[in-house]
């Protein structure tokens, strides 16, 4: 039996060399062991940073305020948050905060199919899974808007992946407008940690 590695990019490797893995193999990893799976590929999940779960809760609340103050029919889900995001066997994610407006996608196990807005924070090790492996990702599989969120350099990159729009780069010191939405403005300048 070969035993998984993790390896330098965060991938978890099998001492054979790469082995592809499926959503069972997900399913079966240790209580309080996160992973996410990209093309039979698996990546280990870091613990979150204070840094992290406050911006996390910080657009949770934000996005989630202004859905419930327009009567709007989505719903904002952070993580962790199962995300089939392919419906099938090689593709399984949690991105830091789902905004999902098909409810027929939703059931207790998580979403299958592609949520409408993702957003990802960013740590220096995921980096690279962010900003090409999930982007990939995600515009495959039709997320209509995705933002990474990196807070050590104070930006936002906005993808328009329904519009073919982006990337467009915005600084923690200005408002960001939602593609998904025509009148939600999230203003960076007020968070504070």
């Amino acid at each position: 039996m070969e035993h998984a590695l993790i390896g330098g990019n965060g991938s978890f490797m099998t001492t054979g060399g790469k082995q592809s893995f499926t959503v069972e193999d997900i399913e079966r990893l240790p209580e309080g062991e996160r992973a996410e799976l990209i093309d039979g590929e698996m990546y280990s999940m870091a613990s979150p940073t204070l840094t992290h779960q406050d911006m996390l809760s910080w657009f949770t609340m934000k996005i989630g305020s202004y859905i419930m103050e327009h009567g709007g029919k989505c719903r904002v889900l952070p993580a962790p948050f199962a995300v089939y995001v392919l419906n099938d066997d090689r593709n399984y994610v949690e991105p830091d905060i789902s905004v999902i407006c098909d409810e027929s996608r939703l059931d207790e196990k998580g979403c299958h199919g592609a949520p409408d807005w993702v957003i990802e924070i960013v740590s220096p090790a995921s980096k690279y899974t962010d900003y090409v492996k999930k982007l990939n990702l995600y515009e495959k599989a039709g997320v209509r808007e995705y933002w990474i969120v990196d807070p050590l350099q104070k930006s936002v990159t906005v993808y328009g992946l329904e519009k073919k729009e982006g990337p467009v780069l915005h600084s923690f010191s200005g408002q960001i407008r939602a593609g998904i939405y025509e009148d939600l403005e999230l203003d960076l300048r007020e968070y504070q940690l």
